[in-house]
This record gives structure tokens, sequence and C-alpha cells, in this order.
């Protein structure tokens, strides 16, 4: 009897992990529960599209967070990063018998309707399933997902985001928009200006920066969640501010110093773009009035 683990696979990239994804992933934890196998996702270390185009791609989620939302919202036990520039190079015949069923020991394979891998991208679904079918491996292919008639894609959710319309693009994800990060120190403004305790975080290189402003939030740390007024920019205001784009969030109804700590972000709702205000005071009165509108809009959500 082999010791080998028996894995249920979803083949794919990934980036958002939105719900036409969440069509596949579903699938794999409902198949791995019927074969007693574990449930796992394979994607890759890069995009294959920003790979093979070499078009700078804007990710939604950086590959923790892809592992992280698979694991939170799917279920998904076991997440295989692949190098793609590998995987680019090898014979689809060979990704499929070699690398999935003798190595990685799967037992069912879940992809969608467009999925494409190996040399040049010759292997394609219907060549998936009919390779599968001689090995003795269980394979679905899942067709497109849609809302409102428009496909979910993580094409369309980087141009919802891109503009700032974060309530939609949360319907096409399922979940919430994401940013992971540990505290960085800021420029100290927001706790000894503005009176309210501050986390900076950083955009990872590669993932999209959402639509300049200001949005209601919610932070996650230390197993404690807080509402939060997040100002996405160049903080206009700030006499010294470098022009490098910063994500800062004022954590309402919160006293204390995350600096170093794990935080992350759900981004909610868009409240207003970023503005120069005339002094710091003026800038404190109107987050302060943002603070009142994401606490109504919590509010109206519970």
């Amino acid at each position: 009897m082999s010791d080998r683990p028996r894995r249920v696979i979803a083949l794919g990239f990934f980036d958002g992990v939105h719900l036409g994804h969440g069509a596949l992933l579903r699938r794999v934890t409902e198949m791995a529960g019927r074969l007693d196998a574990t449930a796992a996702a394979f994607t890759f270390d890069r995009h294959p599209a920003g790979a093979i185009t070499g078009q700078n791609v804007p990710l939604l989620s950086s590959v923790e967070d892809r592992i992280w939302l698979m694991r939170r919202w799917y279920g998904i036990q076991e997440v295989i990063v692949a190098s793609f520039d590998a995987m680019q190079r090898m014979d689809w015949h060979d990704f499929v018998a070699r690398y999935l069923v003798e190595e990685l020991g799967v037992v069912h394979v879940v992809a969608g309707h467009d999925f494409h891998f190996g040399y040049m991208g010759k292997g394609n679904p219907e060549r998936l399933k009919a390779t599968c079918a001689q090995l003795g491996v269980g394979c679905d292919i899942v067709e497109k997902v849609t809302r409102d008639g428009i496909t979910i894609s993580s094409t369309y959710i980087r141009t919802l985001i891109a503009q700032g319309e974060m309530e939609r693009a949360n319907q096409f994800l399922g979940h919430p928009h994401i940013l992971t990060d540990r505290v960085s120190h800021g420029k100290r403004i927001g706790s000894s200006a503005l009176g309210f305790p501050t986390v900076n975080l950083r955009v990872p290189p590669g993932v999209i920066v959402p639509a300049h402003g200001v949005y209601a939030t919610r932070v996650w740390f230390d197993g404690q969640c807080r509402p939060a007024v997040t100002n996405v920019g160049v903080r206009p205001t700030v006499s010294d501010n470098d022009r490098r784009v910063t994500v800062e969030g004022f954590i309402l109804d919160f006293d204390g110093d995350l600096y170093g700590h794990q935080v992350r972000m759900e981004f909610y709702k868009y409240l207003r773009p970023e503005r120069k205000f005339a002094s710091l005071e003026e800038l404190s009165r109107e987050i302060a009035r943002n603070a009142q509108q994401t606490r109504e809009y919590f509010r109206s959500r519970e």
C-alpha cells in the first residue's frame, strides 16, 4: 500500500480567488471528501500572461494572500506554488502524467474551461480530460461563471478596483479585497497630530494599487478586528510627503502601537477621492467625518 499522498487538485492561477475560482475550489473540497484525499490547488509564482507577453499585469493578490484566501474561504488544505518558467518548458503530456499523477499523486483534477498548460500552452481542457481518462484519473472542467450577465474574471475585477468601485469588486470576488503586510513606521502623523493610531502598509510589488482615495476598511491583527479609515495615495496635505504611494489606516476604537505586527486589511467602500487640505486640523476634521461614515457603513451591514 503506497503511503504517497492522494490529492484532488484545482489547476489555475487564481488571482484574487474570485467566485469563478470558487466554483473550482468548491468542487475540489467536495471530491476530496468523497475520495478521502487532500484538497489541493496548483498555482504559479507569477502571472502567466505577464510572463509570456512581458507586460506588467497588476495582480489582485500576492501569492501569500492567494493561499490564505483559498484556505479561508474554500477549505483548501494545500497550495502548490510552481515556477511558471519551469512549467512553461514542460511538455503538456508530461505535466499531466509525470508531474500531476506520478509526482503529486493526483486522483482527481478540476480545471477551468480556458485553462492552458505546458510548452507553448498546447495543453488544453480537452487534452487534459482525455489524458486523465487514459490514466484512470477523474477530471472536471468547470464552465465560466457569470454575474449580472458579466463573466467573472480577474481582469474585470482589476478594472473595478483601479476605479475605486470596491463594493462591486467585492461582489465579484465573493469576499472583501485584501492586503496583508507587516506594519512599517510611517511619519507618525496620524497618532501625533490627528489623534488616530495608524497602520502603514505597503502594496507588495506587482500587486494592484486601488484608486487613490479614502476607504472604509477593516483591519485584522493579533486575533482582533477593528474598523479603519484608510487613505491610499501620496498624502498631499503632509508637507514632507515623498510622493510614494502609501496605504495608511486610521484605526477606530483602538489605542496601541502595531509596528512590526502582521495586519490584514479588508477594503469595503470608497468614501472620497484623496485631496489636499489647507491644514492638518482640517484634515483631522475630515478624517473624523470619514470615521463616522465608516461606523455607519459597518452598522448598516450588521
